[in-house]
């Protein structure tokens, strides 16, 4: 696996690279938000590890970029502010984790592993299908008939546990556990911006809606 630490404190950053080399990871390092957001934007990495505070652009407007720029590796940031709506900025931002400093590497390797798991398991259905809206789910390809849905990491999370649930409604709180690992209510319209947002990108022109609001419940994936 390819990884690119994103950090200019030389401490935290020796601490991680050292860690992940031992435990057979490639790791790339970059010193500054600039620097960090090219070689994202231009490599091919299988994970980023991003500071929050960084020099010259900072680890939120990275992960923005980076999202807009179309990458879909997976974000773990990282921070010394543990308030929780830092936590909600940053995962809102695009980022996919979020691990207070300090830090065990422990802990570290924990996350890493949970946001590079992608393969399904074998008791799981590869591709997934709700009408003519299908997931591949090794590719990460969602297409709505022959058009393909291009999303970001986290409304791909999304439509994927929708689509694991099909006709069964999914709460508000079980997504939040599922598909941001949040075990608290952030007090912010998250899922359903999320929602919306996953709404206006298959459900173009005359395509039937797929996605519901059961209300007073949550929401529910169907076929029309």
């Amino acid at each position: 696996m390819r990884i690119l630490v994103v950090e200019d404190d030389d401490e935290t950053a020796d601490f991680l690279l050292k860690g992940l080399r031992e435990a057979g990871q490639s790791v790339e390092r970059a010193r500054d938000g600039a620097d960090g957001l090219f070689r994202a934007a231009h490599e091919d990495f299988n994970l980023i590890i991003l500071d929050r505070m960084l020099p010259l652009l900072d680890g939120l407007s990275v992960a923005k970029a980076v999202r807009a720029a179309g990458v879909a590796a997976p974000i773990l940031m990282l921070t010394a502010m543990s308030a929780i709506e830092d936590r909600v900025a940053g995962l809102e931002g695009g980022a996919d984790d979020y691990l207070v400093k300090p830090f065990s590497f422990e802990e570290l390797h924990a996350r890493i592993y949970a946001l590079t798991r992608r393969q399904p398991t074998k008791e799981e259905p590869a591709t997934l299908e709700v009408a003519d809206l299908s997931l591949d789910r090794p590719r990460r390809l969602v297409k709505r008939g022959a058009r393909v849905v291009e999303l970001q990491p986290r409304e791909l999370r999304l439509l994927e546990e929708l689509m694991l649930n099909a006709e069964r409604v999914v709460t508000r709180t079980m997504l939040l556990e599922r598909v941001w690992d949040f075990h608290f209510d952030p007090g912010t319209n998250i899922v359903e911006t999320h929602i919306s947002r996953l709404r206006s990108k298959l459900e173009r022109g005359e395509e039937e809606p797929l996605i519901h609001t059961v209300r007073g419940a949550g929401y529910v994936i169907r076929a029309p």
